[in-house]
């Protein structure tokens, strides 16, 4: 039995037991179905709350039946039987009540929550929108401005804020189950509220839609389901309950077959997947109760910050005190810029700080459990850092790289006991930035490794595992993305155009428009360090402007002019002097936006079948989540592998093929081939 009915005098108690997270599968519904016929036949009952065991409320549907057929009771009909129950019920949330737990609660006539509880709707992460009323109801509780809100941004509400903003009714502190029958028995003593189907949606100003549509439009960047749920919320302001509930309904099936649909659940699923991957099953990771930082600037502050943030004791270590108090400034700087966004109290973030200490002393390292290197991406300089902390740290103590182009391998060369040596490529902010890249050497144990894997999950991180490479997964595949688009320039596109064209395939930005704002500098140094390789780097137009020390938004112009103290790009006639004359020579053709993607992105595909190929990366998923949470893939694509599948690998194979007969991209490589037959 997933549902247990218990009594508290005229107060019955519905316990949901039904591990991990109480989803609402096909059994618990209809269990829930059989509760509500029990209890209304029921003289002795006046009331019902509605709880959950284990570590949340009802976390929402069932993975385990996405994109299959539902089977009855549906969801809608379970919510509507609750709602119209003879006595009312009260749910008493704990943990996360989302999505179709969260429709269940709004079914209730009431809803209580511990502190810590959260209430949200987030099928728009999805691809789809609730289809169980949470559309119709919702906007009947709160009003159409916080409604519209919450179903097309998916965002969840904390309780105390869920309280102030009428989603729930109390705040109950200490024991639960108590507070929720204390709370039934005292509403029971008053006038009962209408249930959300019998109350009217209030009125919004006229230019409300309008407002709303443009502003969620805007957020979306060409996801369907944001203005399809916003559509819903419209309708149950204007139209009667049951045709908002039909409208929701048919909304919900229509967006449930789509192909975005299957891309966000595509990667939600490689998101679950990636915290625990298969290979690492019953390696225990090593314990991490402290960490230090080698290393103040952007990233090592970034670094330290998220290790606060993770409630972890931090030492930040920099070589002298000039560089530790500017190090020092730069986390507190990023603690201070939570509070400022409401993210954190000041409380909070004065408790993340008197947690950190800071020293130019490696001795301070002896009892530390991880230490993450963060200094200049320069070989020497990290052999050193790596030969002192083998001196002073503890033979168990994980210590860990943050470099995103250097060998591992060489970085660890001599140090004592490398099995506890690891690649952590953390992606810039490092507190913001979801993706960490996990690299293993030869020696590294798979205790360590597992160890990193721990650690993203401290960080509420998604973690990759990549191979050892230049540029590991997502820097390798940016190289290719930086070689085409100076190709597409070469044979007759503009920077503005070629940053339109991959805004409009829903990057947040394009590559000349990011490469400003990160600065040539950066790329141009790895080229250095590839040419000393022997490798011949293919980038002639971001040469002659780092020759010009045009390096982007820092230097007044890049790839664009800036004005002082404006960061809008502004196109340059010296850049497009430079494309001219190194042009000059080559074919020229008119370039369409579809045109300009596939000289982009199907390289990019192609070079994620090396990675593959070459074990770089061991799941195509992990391609996936490396491009949507390192550089912006859009989300309802599934990544750029899952977009190669939907796209038709024998069609890439034939675009492939004609961009590189025309000299704009090399031809399928061998796996693909394999692949395609």
């Amino acid at each position: 039995m997933t549902v247990t009915i218990e009594r508290a005098g005229d107060v019955a108690i519905v316990t949901i037991d039904n591990p991990p997270v109480n989803a609402l599968s096909q059994a618990l519904r209809q269990d829930l179905w059989n509760a509500a016929e029990t209890l209304d036949a029921d003289p002795s009952v006046r009331a019902v709350v509605l709880i959950c065991e284990g570590r949340t409320f009802i976390a929402g549907a069932d993975v385990n039946e996405f994109g299959k057929p539902p089977t009855p009771p549906h969801l809608p009909d379970l919510v509507a039987r609750i709602e119209t129950a003879a006595k009312p019920w009260v749910a008493a949330i704990h943990g996360s009540a989302l999505g179709g737990g969260f429709e269940v609660a709004l079914g209730c006539r009431f809803r209580v929550a511990v502190p810590s509880a959260s209430v949200g709707l987030p099928e728009v992460r999805l691809g789809i929108v609730p289809g169980a009323g949470g559309t119709v109801r919702l906007p009947r509780l709160v009003g159409p401005a916080l409604a519209a809100e919450m179903v097309t941004t998916g965002t969840p509400v904390a309780a105390p804020r869920a309280r102030s903003q009428g989603l729930i009714d109390a705040v109950v502190e200490g024991d639960l189950e108590k507070g929720a029958i204390d709370f039934a028995r005292a509403a029971l003593d008053q006038s009962l509220p209408l249930p959300l189907r019998q109350r009217g949606v209030p009125a919004v100003d006229a230019a409300f839609w309008e407002t709303s549509t443009t502003a969620v439009a805007g957020r979306a960047k060409r996801e369907d389901a944001p203005l399809r749920a916003l559509a819903c919320v419209r309708t149950a302001a204007e139209a009667d309950f049951e045709a908002a509930m039909a409208f929701e309904r048919q909304t919900f099936l229509e967006l449930r077959g789509s192909s975005q649909a299957s891309a966000l659940r595509h990667v939600f699923f490689a998101e679950r997947a990636a915290l625990r991957p298969p290979e690492l099953g019953g390696v225990e990771p090593r314990r991490i109760r402290s960490a230090a930082v080698i290393g103040g600037g952007t990233m090592g502050a970034g670094i330290a910050a998220a290790l606060c943030d993770a409630r972890l004791p931090v030492t930040l270590v920099e070589r002298d005190e000039v560089a530790l108090e500017r190090g020092l400034s730069n986390l507190r700087s990023i603690i201070d810029g939570l509070v400022k966004r409401g993210k954190i109290s000041s409380e909070a973030a004065a408790e993340r700080l008197s947690a950190v200490t800071g020293t130019t002393h490696y001795g301070l390292l002896a009892g530390v459990d991880l230490v993450i290197e963060a200094v200049f991406e320069d070989i020497d300089v990290k052999r050193d850092v790596f030969s002192r902390l083998s001196a002073v740290c503890r033979a168990d103590a994980v210590l860990a790289t943050n470099t995103s182009y250097l060998d591992p391998e060489e970085i660890a060369a001599g140090i004592k006991h490398p099995e506890r040596f690891v690649g952590l490529h953390f992606f810039s902010p490092a507190h913001v930035m979801k993706l960490l890249e996990i690299v293993p050497t030869a020696q590294t144990t798979p205790a360590t490794l597992a160890t990193g894997f721990a650690l993203a999950r401290m960080l509420n991180k998604i973690p990759v595992r990549a191979g050892i490479c230049d540029g590991f997964i997502g820097n390798r595949i940016l190289k290719i993305t930086r070689a085409q688009a100076e190709r597409l320039l070469l044979a007759g596109a503009t920077p503005q155009a070629v940053d339109a064209a991959m805004r409009a395939f829903g990057l947040p930005m394009g590559p000349f428009e990011a490469q400003d704002l990160g600065g040539l500098d950066i790329a141009a140094f790895q080229r250095r360090a590839a040419r000393a390789r022997g490798e011949t780097p293919f980038a002639p137009i971001a040469e002659r402007l780092c020759a010009l020390e045009r390096l982007g938004q820092k230097s007044g112009g890049g790839w664009y002019d800036y004005a002082k103290g404006d960061r809008t790009p502004q196109p340059s006639e010296i850049v497009a002097g430079i494309i001219a004359e190194e042009g000059s020579a080559r074919p020229q053709r008119q370039w369409d936006e579809a045109g300009i993607i596939d000289c982009i992105v199907l390289p990019m595909v192609n070079e994620a079948a090396k990675i593959l190929q070459d074990k770089v990366a061991l799941r195509a998923a992990d391609i996936d989540l490396v491009e949507i949470h390192g550089y912006g893939f859009p989300r309802w694509r599934g990544g750029l592998m899952h977009y190669a599948e939907e796209r038709g690998l024998t069609e890439i194979a034939v675009r492939l093929n004609e961009l590189a007969a025309d000299g704009l991209a090399e031809p399928p490589c061998n796996q693909f081939e394999r692949w395609v037959e």
